[in-house]
């Protein structure tokens, strides 16, 4: 059956990169596969060779990093790295106080020395080798696995295989699934541990517009900041230390200073993080309908318990002010979504494609061998997983939100852990994880404040309460003293005083000490919080097992699924690329506006006289004097562009991106930097599911706007004169 079902595949493959024409800009691409699409990207312009984006350790891909979440680039022979200013939110936070608030004045180092760590959990990832290791993977599968005997055998063996690529030192490997398991690759990053913020606009710059100008057109933000790598003076990954010095790349990007102009190619290289466009009709369905609306609810909800909790300029303010920005972009992600959803008939087109692949299938008695009951399995397990999930977000997502309660979980989970040998424990609690594991525990003391924090999860806890009750952790009810939907809520406050008075895990010190604690010293703790997490220990387990079951079980299926659907669509000249999956992509189109609806044109692109039309001097439409000034006197240096009369500050495009390629580079014909890409309009928010050439558009920063307020306002020439601009 396997060897039909990989014949299959195959032949799926080949028929996609031998039909066409191809959709140039939809598909975020493996760099491998731009080879086969080089006439359509010398039709649009290429002038480098397609597969110098195949070689990780050549131009322009090795200058392209990951950050855990975002990209980035270097952009010097020093370690100086680009990426967007909301991608550097976080170590702004770490570093801001209520006398020197960074999220608002932003900051820029004017040496070396003046470089601040960019805080606990910082990395930069450079992406040295991809290796195929699908064989390897199938191998370990017992015949006849059940659900959690398949997930056991696949998830030991990518364990060992990144064991043993982690036994070069400095580096930090994963195994990545693409097309619902049907390929896995182990990829091999450097891991760079010293990371220091250098320079980030003030956010009347980095933000401006802010949820008002989010997911939308036409934008005037200035959405970039940078970062340097450090190593240790020999040259290796090392945590930070005053005599680290900057991380010297193989390549970097060059930095345009052309830019682009309407019509122009454009690439964007970067780490998307995941996208769901070969997801059955059942599965769109449960997001769309019931997924999407409640946590847009309960997300706004935890955002209003914030802000009405620790007023933003206060230190717990600047505490969550990174957590608010991130449920204010979530909860018009989720808008947009369901909005989306709405206006396109995204469902009943899942639904018909099910139906012809079901008839496709039936048709042919070879296709019924290789592929079987792979659709009806489906089915019955999106049934079952929508169920688990509806339990789990009530549950494991609300009831366990509190952050100090979810702090001592983690850390009762990591002494029982540790008591087995290493390649058996949970992932997350491996040896190669306790420094990142320490680092979020550090970490805390600039992102946890008690009121708040007990605020949002009383909230939850009255959430979760209302849920049916055969959802409900009998553990947790009976601690909160939940009988039924009812809950007492003086006595809910009752116990929240004890828990929050006299828990010892505010302190980091203590935090980190209870790293090394055995479970019994957990057991025999009068810490609440801990006596809590023992408590709901058994139980949790069990939710977790009958996640796992599940997921074996998917992992059996879903691949005999994907080799029917990809062979399906290729034969139909379609374009099957894999779902996102947060590994190293490129997807390109061209620079292009677009037409909402009737009558309503949006050119692609803003200057800087948008910037002053906007400004009404609050925020978050408050633009400096300085840079008024400016705009008036028309000040515009060597980066006016003809084309619009003016800077450009943001540019529209077609190329197909996704949550985690922000920050990505934007490259010209050249392999040049031209832009970063921060955004997409309202139209693409639902590009995760399916993408549009029509309206689906990405959204940049142009370089030249990134360039004129380096210079001009923000005095950083010293790094315009390190990244050796080039201006043919």
């Amino acid at each position: 059956m396997r060897t039909t079902l990989v014949i299959c595949v195959t032949l799926a493959l080949s028929l996609l990169l031998t039909s066409g024409p191809l959709l140039a800009e939809e598909g975020m691409w493996r760099p491998g596969q731009l080879t086969e699409l080089a006439n359509d990207l010398d039709d649009l312009g290429l002038e480098i060779d397609p597969a110098s984006f195949a070689d990780l350790t050549g131009h322009p891909m090795n200058a392209v990093i990951s950050l855990g979440g975002c990209t980035a680039s270097f952009v010097s022979p020093e370690g100086l790295a680009v990426t967007n200013h909301h991608c550097t939110y976080g170590a702004l936070q770490f570093n801001s106080t209520e006398e020197e608030n960074l999220m608002q004045d932003g900051f820029l180092a004017r040496d070396r020395a003046a470089e601040r760590p960019a805080g606990p959990g910082s990395r930069i990832l450079v992406t040295v080798r991809v290796t195929d290791v699908t064989g390897e993977i199938e191998a370990a599968v017992p015949a006849g696995a059940g659900g959690r005997a398949h997930y056991q055998a696949i998830d030991q063996r990518k364990k060992a295989l990144i064991a043993d690529c982690e036994q070069d030192a400095g580096h930090r490997c994963a195994v990545r699934t693409y097309h619902g398991g049907l390929e896995y690759e182990l990829v091999k990053q450097l891991e760079i541990k010293d990371v220091r913020l250098v320079y980030a606009p003030s956010a009347s710059i980095g933000i401006y517009g802010g949820e008002i100008d989010n997911w939308s057109w036409p934008r005037h933000t200035g959405d970039w900041a940078f970062y340097r790598a450090y190593v240790s003076p020999a040259g290796e990954p090392a945590d930070y230390a005053e005599d680290n010095v900057p991380f010297r790349p193989r390549h970097h990007l060059r930095v345009s200073t052309s830019g682009v102009g309407a019509g122009d190619l454009v690439l964007v290289a970067g780490y998307p993080g995941s996208t769901n466009r070969y997801r059955l009709a059942a599965e769109v369905e449960s997001q769309f309908e019931w997924d999407y609306p409640l946590r847009k609810r309960l997300y706004e909800e935890w955002r209003r318990t914030i802000t009405e909790t620790a007023a933003p300029e206060t230190d717990a303010g600047i505490k969550y002010g990174s957590l608010i920005r991130g449920l204010d972009n979530a909860t018009k992600n989720f808008g947009g979504m369901i909005d989306g959803y709405a206006r396109t008939d995204v469902l009943e087109r899942k639904r018909e494609l099910q139906r012809a692949l079901r008839t496709w299938i039936d048709s042919d008695p070879e296709r019924q061998a290789a592929y079987g009951s792979a659709l009806d399995e489906m089915d019955g397990l999106v049934a079952e997983s929508v169920a688990h999930r509806e339990s789990e977000l009530f549950y494991t997502t609300l009831a366990h939100r509190g952050e100090a309660l979810r702090t001592a979980i983690h850390l009762y989970r990591l002494a029982q852990e540790r008591q087995k040998p290493d390649l058996e424990r949970e992932s997350g609690y491996q040896e190669r994880d306790l420094g990142r594991f320490a680092e979020r525990m550090r970490r805390l003391e600039r992102t946890y404040d008690p009121g708040v924090d007990r605020a949002f999860w009383r909230n939850f806890i009255l959430h979760y309460a209302a849920t049916p009750v055969d959802q409900h952790s009998a553990a947790f009810d009976a601690w909160f003293g939940i009988e039924g939907n009812r809950v007492d809520e003086s006595a809910l406050e009752a116990t929240f005083d004890r828990m929050y008075g006299s828990t010892e895990l505010g302190d980091t010190e203590r935090r980190l000490a209870w790293m090394e604690r055995s479970p019994a010293e957990f057991e025999a703790s009068q810490d609440p919080f801990l006596q809590l997490a023992v408590a709901l220990y058994e139980s949790d387990l069990l939710i977790e097992e009958a996640g796992k079951e599940l997921e074996g079980r998917y992992d059996a299926v879903r691949p005999r699924y994907m080799a029917a659907l990809i062979a399906y669509l290729s034969g139909q000249g379609k374009t099957v690329y894999p779902d996102a999956n947060g590994t190293l992509r490129v997807t390109y189109g061209t620079v292009e506006g677009y037409r909402p609806r009737d009558g309503v044109i949006h050119t692609p692109f803003t200057t800087l006289e948008g910037i002053a039309e906007k400004h009404t001097g609050e925020d978050p439409f408050d633009a400096t004097e300085a840079q008024l000034a400016l705009i008036a006197e028309k000040s515009y240096g060597n980066y006016y562009d003809g084309r619009v009369g003016s800077v450009p500050v943001n540019f529209l495009s077609t190329v197909d991106t996704t949550g985690g390629n922000s920050g990505s580079a934007t490259l010209d014909s050249r392999g040049r930097l031209v832009g970063l890409l921060f955004d997409g309009n309202w139209e693409s928010i639902i590009s995760g599911w399916e993408y549009n050439r029509g309206v689906t558009r990405s959204i940049h920063v142009d370089i030249r706007y990134m360039l004129w307020v380096m210079e001009r306002l923000d005095g950083a020439g010293h790094l315009l004169r390190e990244m050796k601009l080039d201006s043919d």
